[in-house]
C-alpha cells in the first residue's frame, strides 16, 4: 500500500460526474502496406494477452479508516472491463473519430476498478486507426504518460514490437524484508521532515506576500492576481457534463523560424498565437474583452523523475497580452509576462509550490461546491501546458504513429483546456471544453491560422 500524494489526491477529491478527473492520449496511426483487414481488432487481442498490468494500472484508491486514502492493489484485472474495440461498420473520417473520442471522455472511470481504459478506434479513412489511451490523473501527470507511453513504442517501422502502457514497468520483485530502523535513523527522518516542512512554508509565505503587495498596489504586473478574472466569458462557469475536443497542429520547422527571428521561446511564440486564436474566438460570438486573457500554467517539478507514477506539478497563473495588440506586440507583451513568471517562482521549493497550488485549487473546488463560480471571479480563463514528446517517429507493429494529441481535464470554475505536445517536427494542439463551447474546432483552426499572422507581423518588423 502508498499513501496518495497531496496532488494525486486533490484530482481524486474534486472529481464530479460533471467534472471528471482523467486525462487521455488520442494517437493517430496508419497501418502498414499490406495490412490484413483485421489488422486491428487482432492487435487489441494481442494486448489484452500482455499482462498481468503493473503499478499504477493494477490498484485502485481505497479509504482505510484513520490511515487515509491509499492505494491498493487488485488481485486480478479483467482486461475486458479496460481494452476496447470500435468500428463502425464503415469508413469514417478523422472528424468522426475525434468525435468518438470526445464521447469517450465525458464519463468518470469507475472506481471499483483500476482507473485506466484502452480503446482502439478502427476503419478511419486512409488505412488508419486512433488509441484513446485513458486515466485518471491521481495515477498521472503528463510528463509521466508520455513516458508510460514511447517507452512501449518501436523507433523502427521493422520492429514487430508493441507493449502497452500498463506493461512497461514490470512488477518489482519482494526482497527480503529489511530491519526495523533504529531511534536514532527516526529522529533523523523527523528532523529532515521538519526540515522541509519550514522551508515550504517560507515558500508559501513569500507566493502569498507576492499576491498581497500586488492587489495592494505596490507592485504592477509583477505577478497575476489570483481570483480576480471576471466571470463574462463562456470559458469560465460551473462544470456541466459533456466534452468537446479538438485538434489542430503546426510544423515545428514554423515554430523555431519565429523563435529565432524574434528572440523568443516556444512557450512564447505558443501562447501569443493561443492568445490571438482565443480573442479572436470569442469576437466570433459577439464578446470583445477589455482585460488580458488569464491561464493557469502547469509547472513539472520533478527533477528527471518522469517515468514514476503520480503528480509532481504546480500550478502559475499569467495574464497574457491587452487586447487589440499586434501579433508581434503581442509576443513581445508574453514574454514580459513569462519572465515575471520565471522570477516569481525562483527560489521556490518544489514542495511549497506544490502545497500552494493544492491550497489554490482547493480554494477553486470551495467556490464550485458552493455555486459560485458564475457569480465570483474565477482563478483564469483557461489551462494552457506544454509537454514535450519524442522527435522523431515511432511504430505500433509497423503502423507509423502519425500524429499524438493530448486531452486534458478541466480545472474547477474553468471550461477549457489546451494542452501542447511536440512529436516528429509537429506541434500538436489538444483542447477539450465542455458541450456548450460554440465550435471548439474553429479555436483549433484559428491557433494555426494565429501563428500565420504572426509570420506576417514579424516579417513587417523586419
Amino acid at each position: 500500500m502508498k499513501r496518495l500524494s497531496l496532488m494525486d489526491l486533490a484530482f481524486f477529491v474534486a472529481e464530479s460526474e460533471n467534472s471528471p478527473k482523467h486525462v487521455a492520449g488520442l494517437v493517430r496511426c496508419r497501418k502498414p502496406k499490406g495490412a490484413p483487414a483485421d489488422y486491428a481488432k487482432r492487435l487489441v487481442e494481442d494486448v489484452k494477452r500482455i499482462g498481468p498490468p503493473a503499478a499504477p494500472f493494477d490498484q485502485v484508491i481505497r479509504f482505510l479508516g484513520p490511515l487515509g486514502p491509499h492505494w491498493v492493489t487488485c488481485k486480478h484485472v479483467d482486461f475486458d472491463e479496460h481494452v476496447f474495440y470500435h468500428h463502425e461498420g464503415r469508413a469514417i473520417s478523422w472528424d468522426e473519430a475525434r468525435e468518438k473520442a470526445a464521447l469517450l471522455h465525458e464519463p468518470m472511470l469507475d472506481r471499483s476498478r483500476p482507473l485506466w481504459e484502452f480503446h482502439l478506434i478502427d476503419g478511419i479513412r486512409g488505412g488508419r486507426f486512433a488509441l484513446y489511451l485513458k486515466l485518471h490523473h491521481a495515477y498521472a501527470d503528463g510528463m509521466t504518460m508520455t513516458s508510460w507511453m514511447d517507452r512501449g513504442l518501436a523507433r523502427d517501422e521493422d520492429d514487430p514490437g508493441f507493449t502497452p502502457p500498463w506493461a512497461v514497468n514490470p512488477r518489482p520483485k519482494r526482497g527480503p524484508r529489511g530491519a526495523l530502523p533504529s531511534p536514532g535513523q527516526l529522529l533523523c527522518g523527523l528532523g529532515g521532515l521538519a526540515k522541509q516542512q519550514a522551508r515550504s512554508a517560507g515558500g508559501i509565505l513569500k507566493l502569498g506576500a507576492q499576491q498581497a503587495i500586488e492587489r495592494a498596489g505596490l507592485t504592477r504586473d509583477a505577478v497575476a492576481l489570483m481570483f480576480n478574472t471576471p466571470a463574462d466569458t463562456p470559458l469560465t462557469g460551473a462544470a456541466e457534463p459533456g466534452r468537446s475536443v479538438a485538434t489542430s497542429g503546426v510544423p515545428m520547422s514554423r515554430v523555431f523560424r519565429l523563435c529565432d527571428a524574434t528572440c523568443s521561446t516556444l512557450n512564447h511564440v505558443a501562447l501569443a498565437c493561443i492568445d490571438s486564436a482565443v480573442h479572436a474566438w470569442l469576437a466570433q460570438q459577439g464578446i470583445h474583452l477589455d482585460h488580458p486573457i488569464s491561464i493557469q500554467m502547469p509547472v513539472n517539478l520533478r527533477d528527471g523523475q518522469g517515468g514514476r507514477s503520480g503528480n509532481r506539478i504546480g500550478i502559475t497563473l499569467v495574464d497574457l497580452a491587452p487586447p487589440r495588440l499586434t501579433p508581434y506586440r503581442r509576443l513581445r507583451e508574453i514574454g514580459f509576462k513569462l519572465q515575471n513568471v520565471k522570477y516569481q517562482v525562483a527560489g521556490i521549493p518544489a514542495v511549497a509550490f506544490e502545497q500552494f497550488t493544492f491550497m489554490a485549487g482547493g480554494a477553486s473546488e470551495a467556490i464550485a461546491k458552493l455555486g459560485l463560480t458564475d457569480t465570483l471571479p474565477t482563478n483564469g480563463h483557461a489551462v494552457v501546458s506544454n509537454v514535450p514528446g519524442p522527435d522523431s517517429p515511432r511504430y505500433i507493429r509497423g503502423s507509423r504513429v502519425e500524429r499524438m494529441y493530448p486531452i486534458s481535464t478541466l480545472s474547477p470554475g474553468l471550461r477549457l483546456n489546451i494542452t501542447m505536445f511536440s512529436y516528429d517536427g509537429i506541434l500538436h494542439f489538444g483542447l477539450v471544453g465542455t458541450r456548450n463551447l460554440e465550435n471548439l474546432q474553429s479555436l483549433a483552426d484559428g491557433i494555426v491560422e494565429a501563428f500565420r499572422e504572426l509570420e506576417r507581423s514579424t516579417r513587417q518588423r523586419r
